[in-house]
């Protein structure tokens, strides 16, 4: 049972991005600071914080 759980999360979809070079400091310099090992699950976990605070804000309401 466990094992199923893990196939199904695993992450097999590749996505790749392209940063400037102030992007690219800022980026270095955060990880450095905040003492960040893991820049794809950083960007990972941001972006899909965005995602859904998007998908929860455009979501019906029933009081506006």
């Amino acid at each position: 049972m466990p094992n199923m759980k893990r196939n199904k999360a695993r992450r097999i979809n590749r996505v790749t991005i392209m940063l400037n070079d102030s992007e690219q400091r800022a980026l270095d310099r955060y990880c450095l600071r905040y003492g960040v090992t893991n820049r794809s699950r950083l960007i990972r976990e941001l972006l899909m914080k965005g995602i859904l605070r998007r998908f929860d804000a455009d979501s019906p309401t029933l009081f506006d």
